[in-house]
């Protein structure tokens, strides 16, 4: 990696020194190119200097995953105030236990607000690991995960950023905060909703900025995928996006705003295989298609029936078999009936978090997850029966509290017995 990064650096100052223009991209005065400042103009620079780089890394991915996501609370409970030690300990642990409980892949949490829990050059750390830490979390999650044959993948938020307390008190080296300071920035390509900033998918140099943080973890990380979940577009307001809006010359805001989503995410899927065509790319979309479709502008039926926007899908089925608009099985059909490509897996998220609470949102069966035992498992049963790829949980803290354990015991049996020649 260091000699990757020499040689880049002797390609930055060759390109700075002997010519002002590149082929493809505006010119790039010595104003712009400061040192340890980032500028987009650098970040494209260096995307042409690296588009040759490829991984050698043969990534371990399995023909059906049973994967589980560990979260950034997770993350908290294992990282934070750590020495490396501490937490490789605690990983090793935690990884144990999950291989142990059945699962053959995971989902970590990297990137949950434009940051990292790695080490970057292109995103602020994350809450949990301060910059006193030395050590790099994913890179030993990476290295214990796979000792113990497991697949992980890198999991990120795409577009939700940080607060402006936040913002406020980054260094001025970091993309996200050279826009918020911009005045031609902040309110277009970063836009705030409530208490916390998204980026807007509208325009190529953000589409380009989550591409590069992709990129970071591809080229760096024997990782085995790449994972982003269902946060979208924050909002159907037009007020979040008028101006880009008005200067696409568009008429139908749904439709273009979600062609946005789709640059976005074939931009994605493009790097990683740009990098290495073996490194798997998943979406986790909401469980709920019309909103996945109509809300989120997430064209689910599209990357489910095409190929060149993901390798596999994981629909967020957060929902008992009494749920009274979305019920389990109808919707894990509904899903079915969407996945017509063949090279595009599609893999049936569930949850443990609502054991033994109200589902205040499934109408009529909203005492379900009070009153019935066993949900998780038999869901688990229902997606291995029929022609789904593969399963996951969400989330390695809900499934592995102590006062659920009996739930967990019986969702291990159901995974473990099906192992599909593991």
């Amino acid at each position: 990696m260091k000699r990757r990064l020499l040689i880049i650096l002797c390609i930055l100052i060759g390109i700075t020194c002997g010519c002002t223009e590149k082929a493809g991209t505006d010119a790039v005065s010595e104003a712009t190119v400061t040192l340890g400042v980032q500028t987009i103009e650098q970040l494209q620079i260096k995307e042409t200097a690296e588009q040759d780089v490829k991984s050698d890394y043969d990534p371990l991915n399995y023909e059906n995953p049973k994967a589980i996501w560990f979260t950034m609370m997770d993350y908290k409970n294992i990282l934070e105030g750590k020495s490396e030690k501490e937490f490789t300990d605690n990983a090793v642990s935690i990884l144990k236990k999950i291989k142990d409980a059945g699962f053959n892949t995971i989902y970590v949490h990297v990137r949950p607000y434009n940051d990292a829990y790695y080490k970057s050059e292109i995103f602020p750390r994350a809450d949990y690991y301060s910059d006193e830490m030395n050590y790099d979390p994913l890179e030993i999650i990476i290295s214990e995960g796979h000792k113990a044959k497991l697949s992980v993948h890198s999991w990120i938020n795409p577009l939700r950023c940080q607060t402006d307390a936040q913002l406020k008190e980054l260094d001025n080296k970091y993309i996200i905060k050279q826009w918020y300071d911009d005045n031609s920035k902040n309110g277009t390509y970063i836009i705030k909703i409530n208490d916390r900033w998204y980026l807007n998918p509208a325009y190529e140099e953000v589409r380009n900025y989550v591409a590069d943080g992709v990129r970071e973890i591809a080229e760096n990380y024997n990782i085995d995928g790449i994972h982003i979940d269902d946060y979208f577009y924050p909002t159907q307001e037009e007020s979040f996006d008028t101006a880009a809006f008005k200067e696409s010359g568009n008429s139908d805001l749904k439709q273009w705003r979600t062609e946005n989503i789709d640059n976005l995410v074939k931009g994605v899927y493009n790097t990683i295989k740009n990098v290495n065509p073996n490194i798997i790319f998943g979406i986790s979309p909401q469980g709920n298609i019309d909103s996945d479709c109509n809300v989120l502008y997430a064209d689910v039926k599209k990357w489910c029936s095409e190929e060149g926007y993901c390798d596999y899908i994981v629909p967020q089925i957060y929902y008992g078999f009494e749920n009274e608009s979305l019920p389990f099985e109808n919707t894990v059909n509904e899903w079915l009936k969407l996945n017509t490509c063949d090279n595009v897996k599609l893999i049936i998220g569930i949850c443990t978090y609502k054991i033994g609470k109200e589902d205040k949102w499934a109408g009529s069966g909203k005492n379900e997850w009070k009153e019935t035992k066993g949900i998780p498992a038999k869901q688990a049963e229902f997606v291995f029966k029929n022609k789904t790829d593969g399963i996951a949980v969400y989330s390695y803290e809900s499934l592995f509290a102590d006062s659920i354990k009996e739930e967990q015991n019986k969702l291990t049996e159901v995974l473990i017995k099906n192992n599909q020649g593991e």
